[in-house]
């Protein structure tokens, strides 16, 4: 194993780091605490960590200053927790021990044990640890268990528009002034990315075999991050689940409803598995869960949640679109971009019946953000509703400002409400929540 590990720690020095699109997350190093980043499988862990040792390099740290290692590597079958001493013993018969080094460990969970190694390398060397691991195996709440409050967290997700823009080289910042032509450009842009998302190995492929890929994903979660990890017998219960919640994005999922139709089609099933089935594909990114807005613990578990996918192009690739899916498809980008950015997400129904599809309140400044998601203004019956929905809102909770996000519809209404197309509200909102964004 010692030949094994030199070998490979040779091949990370000789080797060049690869090209990469610069993600908008930031880690913060603090002594005693390991950086661990985690996220849904191919939205970009392990390049993260490449662009973290080009931010090294770029501040004067030399490579040798740095370990990489993959634990999924095929010549790494058999290293045991007892190997974990021998990349030490090797590392450091080049190294001062007293000079600071950056070790990052790749799919670390396939080791048995590897956090008592890592606690140990915590307390006793001069190391900043950054660790990515598959959600099927490294979880926030393992990971939290694991090392006993020794982490910091950063979540990785697919492209945010921005970076959607900056891998096409269309901008490499987002403007601040909208002429014609940058208009023009972004509408494009927007439509590219409502089709094909943002994860960022499927960027300039083909049509076909960006949706055989996507969909490969799916499947790779539901074998990896909930069949074989959580030992789930009844497959075909799971895959309608999944199935159901992709044709039906942004929408309330109640699972005695979903209990009740399964039954119709004679799909054998517990009320109880659909709630653990939702849980695990939750924990793997899949979906996201948005409850209801109440002080009430009773009203939130009695009224159902919405529930958002990670990704537009996913649902694109499982579900036929129409233009009927359009409004729930931008209403998903939307979500997604208040998740990215840190903001704890709800949405509210009025005393009168009304509903707004977000309230959200960062989560470090606890800033409050109202959004109505409405596909055109040109539709008016549907517009009068979202309106009359985020202004009851507004009311309720005396709030003194909203937002609507339209597909390309721009106005200042009364109330201090703000009309804003979405190709905008994706770069001026990221700008805004910058100063507010979590770190980790």
């Amino acid at each position: 194993m010692k030949i094994i590990l030199t070998q490979l720690i040779d091949d990370f020095y000789e080797r060049n780091l690869p090209p990469l699109t610069i993600r908008n997350k930031k880690t913060v190093q603090i002594p005693g605490k390991a950086n661990v980043v985690i996220g849904m499988r191919r939205t970009g862990k392990t390049f993260f960590c490449y662009q973290k040792m080009q931010e090294l390099i770029a501040g004067g740290i030399p490579i040798t200053d740095m370990l990489y290692l993959n634990f999924e590597d095929d010549r790494l079958l058999g290293f045991t927790v007892h190997d974990f001493q021998t990349i030490l013993d090797i590392y450091y018969s080049n190294q001062d021990r007293g000079t600071k080094s950056y070790f990052f460990f790749d799919e670390i969970q396939v080791i048995d044990q590897w956090e008592i190694f890592i606690r140990r390398l915590l307390d006793t060397e001069n190391v900043q640890i950054y660790l990515t691991g598959s959600s099927s195996k490294l979880l926030s709440t393992e990971i939290a268990s694991s090392l006993r409050g020794r982490s910091l967290t950063t979540e990785i997700f697919p492209f945010s528009f921005q970076e959607f823009l900056k891998y096409h080289k269309l901008f490499d910042k987002p403007p601040t002034k909208f002429g014609f032509q940058t208009i023009s450009v972004l509408r494009k842009a927007i439509r590219d990315y409502f089709e094909i998302g943002g994860f960022p190995e499927v960027q300039g492929l083909e049509r076909e075999l960006r949706i055989e890929i996507l969909q490969g994903y799916i499947d790779s979660v539901l074998l990896k991050d909930v069949i074989e990890r959580h030992k789930v017998s009844n497959v075909t219960a799971l895959k309608y689940l999944v199935r159901h919640l992709m044709n039906s994005p942004c929408c309330k999922f109640s699972v005695n409803k979903f209990y009740n139709s399964l039954k119709t089609m004679s799909v054998k099933c517990t009320k109880n598995s659909l709630y653990e089935y939702l849980d695990h594909l939750i924990d793997a990114y899949l979906f996201y869960r948005v409850p209801i807005h109440s002080r009430s613990e009773k009203a939130r578990m009695l009224n159902p949640a919405k529930i958002y996918t990670i990704d537009t192009g996913l649902l694109n690739a499982i579900s036929y679109r129409n233009s009927a899916n359009n409004g729930f498809l931008l209403e998903n980008i939307v979500f997604m971009q208040l998740r990215r950015n840190g903001y704890i997400v709800e949405y509210v129904n009025t005393k009168d019946g009304y509903e707004t599809d977000f309230f959200a309140r960062h989560k470090i400044s606890n800033e409050i953000k109202l959004i109505q998601v409405c596909w055109q203004m040109s539709d008016e019956k549907t517009f009068k509703r979202e309106l009359r929905g985020l202004q009851t809102t507004m009311q309720e909770l005396s709030i003194t400002s909203g937002t609507i996000v339209t597909w390309d519809d721009e106005a200042i209404l009364e109330d201090n409400i703000m009309v804003v197309a979405i190709w905008k509200w994706l770069l001026t909102d990221v700008m805004h929540s910058r100063s507010h964004a979590p770190a980790w």
